[in-house]
């Protein structure tokens, strides 16, 4: 087999869905199952829920940390999600992708558009749901959140997936198993890319004129 002499540095890729779509079940999945792919473990100023843990699930910070944080400059992306506030590490995630680890985040629209505006290379795949309907009953069956609550997740909903078009990927999240082979497949087209094989590729072409 042949192999690159030099580290090559990993891929981002960012998936962005609706509340309640499954994208974080989708991605704990994905990470399972693909080798060298790493899932990006945000920062938030919420509560841990029970079950969760610290530095795991999250890095749960106070909220007058996470001001600091933003203010030193430590955020690739940062947002304010009902309330709460979700933040993922510039430092983490650079050291990551130095080691040739690809990292996938899960991050919301508000997001995107940071790390779009900071010029970072990405790859951009949104989750839809089969229908706002799946989506409602979903939100409604997944916890005792107040209705209050559910309506203002479905309203941001309605508004995010408009933005679904931004994207290079959409993979609709029917059925857990094949949405999770649809992103499979999108990680291994991306990492096929001419640029990313160029030096497996040259030392390929070497041989034949050796």
């Amino acid at each position: 087999m042949t192999q690159m002499t030099q580290k090559e540095r990993g891929l981002l890729f960012i998936i962005s869905a609706a509340s309640g779509t499954g994208k974080t079940t989708l991605v704990e999945r994905l990470v399972q199952i693909l080798p060298n792919l790493r899932m990006s473990r945000s920062y938030t100023s919420r509560p841990a829920r029970a079950g969760e843990r610290q530095g795991v699930d999250y890095n749960f910070v106070s909220r007058d940390q996470f001001d600091q944080m933003i203010a030193r400059g430590e955020f690739l992306e940062w947002a304010d999600v009902f309330g709460n506030l979700y933040g993922t590490s510039r430092v983490d995630t650079e050291r990551l992708l130095a080691s040739g680890q690809d990292v996938v985040l899960t991050i919301d629209v508000q997001g995107v558009f940071q790390v779009k505006a900071a010029g970072i290379d990405y790859t951009g795949i949104f989750v839809l749901p089969p229908s706002f309907e799946v989506l409602e009953r979903r939100l409604r069956g997944r916890s005792a959140d107040s209705e209050a609550s559910i309506q203002r997740r479905l309203q941001t909903a309605r508004r995010e997936v408009l933005h679904y078009a931004e994207y290079e990927f959409v993979v609709i999240n029917d059925q857990l198993e094949p949405a999770t082979v649809r992103l499979q497949e999108i990680i291994a087209a991306a990492r096929s890319r001419t640029p990313r094989m160029q030096p497996i590729a040259l030392k390929i072409i070497e041989s034949f004129h050796g």
